[in-house]
């Protein structure tokens, strides 16, 4: 760790040489990708000072304690400091290794969550309406901001499929366990006799790129403007505003209707088609990122059930860590940390698990 820690805060002063240089400061697309590196590494280098300067300190302090001589009270004072220092040693160094498990560049970016209603019916289109407004609330008590990017809604008031986007900090952090398939049994207010129903919703959780991680060449592009589809009303009938993008080179192609204005549907359509590319071009990357994951809580993939919502016994259930709580109104009305902090937990256990038998394998050879 200590090793790393070393190379992040040479980096960091690489950094600050690097966007002082004139040459680099004229290059907009250059100087953009240095300083959203450098905010990333700026609180681990920070705090990697502060640990250099404590250890300064203990140094000190114990050389001091060695000349003390037969001072009984100078000891008693050198020995108090040292335990201070020692004690805020260990915490630095717990804080550092936290961070060095979490604060990832993958964990701050934003997400586009598509949702999609399963297997059920009405009913799962219903509750896939249940899921987004349970991850609309908890947006919420982040500070988040929520913009609608597209939906198929059904006259029951659920959606067979709607697709937003989430921006603010540590979004993918918290969210990025949330993909894979969600189960819901309850008694449908439709159901006359009272029997149980079981449908379900798929979730997919997708890091959004940065604009300077993906270049979109405008002649790839395919863009038609509209009319909007859905219920009527004066505007969603008689104005193009609706937008549809096709990238020529993979075939991908997505359409929002979301927005009044043409511009603004045109903005989330290029952020879709973006964050879907970049997907598709990092396949092999997130192939080996799955395969990783299926040994720790779960692949993500849409076909892994992940989580069921008990209605008759008021238990939600994460079956990748086999952990339940018993207050279902309060997961669906966003209060999801009870769920997610059980899911960072294990994650972090299990990195720190590997990262012991990396030690240790390298250690024996």
């Amino acid at each position: 760790m200590l090793n790393k820690l070393k190379e992040i805060s040479d980096r960091y002063q690489e950094l600050e040489r690097l966007i002082s240089d004139p040459a680099v400061i004229t290059n907009q697309r250059r100087y953009a990708e240095l300083m959203k590196e450098r905010g990333r590494l700026s609180k681990i280098a920070l705090r990697t000072e502060e640990l250099n300067r404590v250890r300064r300190q203990k140094s000190e302090t114990e050389t001091i304690l060695n000349e003390a001589g037969t001072d009984q009270e100078f000891v008693k004072m050198a020995r108090e400091e040292l335990a201070g220092l020692q004690g805020k040693e260990v915490q630095l160094l717990n804080e550092l290794e936290e961070m060095l498990l979490t604060d990832t560049a993958e964990n701050q970016r934003n997400v586009i969550i598509e949702i999609r209603a399963g297997t059920g019916g009405n009913e799962a289109a219903l509750f896939a309406s249940d899921i987004f407004k349970m991850y609309l609330k908890y947006a919420e008590k982040k500070g988040w901001k929520v913009s609608l990017m597209d939906s198929s809604p059904t006259n029951l008031g659920g959606f067979k499929e709607i697709i937003f986007s989430v921006e603010g900090d540590d979004v993918y952090k918290y969210l990025r366990f949330e993909s894979g398939g969600h189960r819901v049994q309850r008694v449908p207010d439709t159901e006359a006799s009272g029997r149980i129903h079981t449908s379900a919703c798929t979730v997919a959780v997708l890091a959004e790129p940065e604009e300077i991680e993906l270049e979109i060449k405008p002649e790839d592009l395919e863009i038609t403007a509209c009319r909007s589809s859905g219920p009527g009303g004066q505007h969603v009938n008689k104005t193009s505003s609706a937008i549809r993008i096709v990238h020529k080179p993979s075939g991908l192609a997505v359409e929002c209707q979301t927005e009044r204005s043409q511009i603004r549907n045109r903005e989330l359509a290029m952020k879709l088609l973006r964050t879907r590319l970049y997907e598709q071009m990092a396949s092999e990357t997130k192939k080996e990122r799955d395969q990783a994951r299926k040994t720790q809580i779960g692949s993500g993939d849409r076909s892994e059930k992940i989580r069921t919502y008990n209605f008759p016994q008021n238990r939600v259930t994460d079956h990748r860590i086999n952990f339940s709580v018993h207050n279902l109104a309060n997961i669906l009305a966003g209060q999801i940390d009870e769920i997610i902090g059980p899911l960072l937990k294990a994650d972090k256990e299990i990195k720190l698990k590997n990262l012991s038998l990396v030690k240790s394998g390298s250690k024996s050879v």
